[in-house]
C-alpha cells in the first residue's frame, strides 16, 4: 500500500523522466502576472488544457507581452507539484505561433502607444531654425556616428556637438539609449538631438522598439530626430519621435538645413552690398578726373570752387562711411565700458562699508566681547549657565568661563541678591 505523498512521488519521477523537454502548443487562457515577477497561465485546446508556469528570469526574456487568445507554442519541461497533486509545464520559451516573437511585441507596443496619442502630430515640436548645440545619442564606434559628423562638419564645422555614447543593440542597449537621452536632457542648453543607428535586421534594430527608449523620447524637453536604419526600417522610436529621418546623414543634413540657406542668402546680400559698393567709388573717380581736367583749365576762382566741391563730397562719403560708424560705435562702447566699471566700483566700496558695519555690531553683541570687558560666564557640570545663587549649593563644581582661559571652582557658600557686593 502507497501514501499519497509516495504516489505523487513516484509520479513526479515517471512524468519528470519521461518528459524532460516538450513542445506544446495551444491557446493562452487565464494569464495572471504578479509582483514576483513569475506568471501563471493554461494552454488549452478543444480537448484538454494544461496549467504552465513562467518563473521571474525567463518572462524577463520575452518579447511579446502574453495575453488570453493568443494561439503560442511552449517549450518546456512537465514538473508535479505535490502540495496540490497537480501537474504542470515549467515554460523555458514562449512563442506565437505564426508571427514572429519580436514583430508581435512590436506591433503591441505600437497599438498601446498609440492609442495615448504618443504618435499624434500635435504634441510633435518643429526643429529650431538655427541650433547652437547638437546633442547625437549612437553608438561611439559606428559609421553612423562618422557619417553625421562628416555631414555638419562639411556644413558648419563650428556647431557645438555633444555625443552621449552607448551601445545601440543587444542586451541593455535600449536603457543605454534611453539614459543617454536623459543625460543630454540635463545639460539643459541642447537645441536637438539625434538618435539612431545605421541599417540591420529586426533584431539589430530591436533596442529603438523598447518601451523604455519610447517613454526617453517623449519626454525629452529638445525636439529628438530618430535616424535609425535605412529609408525602408521603421522603428517605434520613428513613430514617437518629432521628426523621421530616413538616414543618419539625412537626419544632419535636417538639422542644419535652414542654417544653410541663411547663409547662402548672406552670402549673396553680401556680394550685392560689395558690388553696389564699389560702383559710387568708380563713379566718383571719374568725376573727380573730370573736374580735375576742368580746373586746370579755369581761372583761379573756378579752380578754389572746385576744390571746395571735392572736399565737401569727400567729407559727405567718409561721415557715411561703415568704418565711421564703426569708429564711433567703438567710441561710445568703450564710454559705457568706463561708466560701468565705474558703477560696479561704486557698488562694491559700498557693499564693504555695509559690511565693516554689520561686522562691527556683530563683534559688540557678541558674548566674547562681554567677557572681553572683565565679565565672566559660570557652567555647572551638565553645562547650564548659572544666573541665580539658588542654582547652586555648596561644594557645587563649576567652571568659569573668562576671556582667556577658563577656571574649575567649587563653591564654598552662597550668597542672596541682597548679600552681593558693591560693585
Amino acid at each position: 500500500m502507497l501514501t499519497v505523498a509516495q504516489l505523487t512521488e513516484q509520479l513526479r519521477a515517471l512524468l519528470e523522466e519521461r518528459f524532460p523537454a516538450v513542445w506544446v502548443e495551444g491557446e493562452i487562457s487565464n494569464f495572471r502576472s504578479y509582483g514576483s515577477g513569475h506568471a501563471y497561465f493554461t494552454l488549452k485546446d478543444a480537448d484538454a488544457q494544461l496549467r504552465c508556469v513562467i518563473f521571474r528570469t525567463r518572462a524577463q526574456r520575452i518579447r511579446f507581452q502574453p495575453a488570453d487568445g493568443l494561439h503560442v507554442v511552449a517549450f518546456g519541461s512537465v514538473e508535479v507539484y505535490a502540495q496540490r497533486g497537480e501537474y504542470q509545464l515549467v515554460v523555458e520559451l514562449l512563442e506565437p505561433r505564426g508571427l514572429g516573437a519580436l514583430q508581435l511585441a512590436f506591433e503591441q507596443l505600437k497599438a498601446r502607444l498609440h492609442a495615448e496619442g504618443l504618435f499624434d502630430a500635435a504634441r510633435k515640436r518643429d526643429l529650431p531654425r538655427f541650433p547652437k548645440k547638437i546633442g547625437i545619442v549612437t553608438s561611439p564606434s559606428g559609421a553612423a556616428l562618422r557619417d553625421m559628423l562628416r555631414v555638419i562638419g562639411r556644413r558648419f564645422g563650428e556647431l557645438h556637438l555633444m555625443i552621449a555614447p552607448c551601445r545601440v543593440q543587444g542586451e541593455g542597449a535600449a536603457a543605454e539609449i534611453a539614459q543617454g537621452l536623459r543625460d543630454l536632457n540635463a545639460l539643459g542648453d541642447v537645441d536637438v538631438i539625434i538618435v539612431g543607428r545605421g541599417g540591420g535586421s529586426l533584431e539589430d534594430l530591436w533596442a529603438f522598439n523598447e518601451e523604455v527608449v519610447a517613454r526617453a523620447i517623449v519626454a525629452s524637453k529638445a525636439p529628438v530626430i530618430s535616424a535609425v536604419g535605412h529609408e525602408v526600417d521603421f522603428t517605434i522610436a520613428d513613430f514617437v519621435a518629432d521628426l523621421r529621418a530616413p538616414t543618419p546623414s539625412a537626419a544632419a543634413e535636417l538639422v542644419v538645413r535652414e542654417k544653410q540657406a541663411v547663409v547662402d542668402a548672406l552670402d549673396e546680400l553680401r556680394a550685392r552690398l560689395e558690388r553696389a559698393a564699389t560702383r559710387p567709388l568708380r563713379d566718383l573717380d571719374r568725376r573727380v578726373d573730370e573736374l580735375t581736367l576742368r580746373l586746370r583749365r579755369a581761372m583761379t576762382g573756378e579752380l578754389r570752387h572746385a576744390g571746395h566741391r571735392v572736399a565737401m563730397l569727400a567729407s559727405t562719403l567718409r561721415s557715411t562711411s561703415p568704418v565711421a560708424r564703426v569708429s564711433n560705435g567703438r567710441h561710445r562702447l568703450e564710454r559705457l565700458d568706463a561708466r560701468l566699471a565705474s558703477a560696479v566700483t561704486r557698488s562694491c566700496e559700498r557693499a564693504r562699508f555695509r559690511l565693516r558695519a554689520a561686522l562691527g555690531q556683530l563683534d559688540s553683541l557678541s558674548p566674547l566681547a562681554v567677557l572681553g570687558r572683565g565679565y565672566s560666564l559660570t557652567l555647572t557640570d551638565d553645562r547650564r549657565i548659572v544666573r541665580s545663587a539658588r542654582e547652586v549649593r555648596a561644594g557645587d563644581d563649576v567652571r568659569v568661563l573668562l576671556h582667556e582661559g577658563s577656571l574649575d571652582c567649587r563653591v564654598a557658600r552662597t550668597r542672596e541678591a541682597d548679600d552681593r557686593p558693591q560693585v
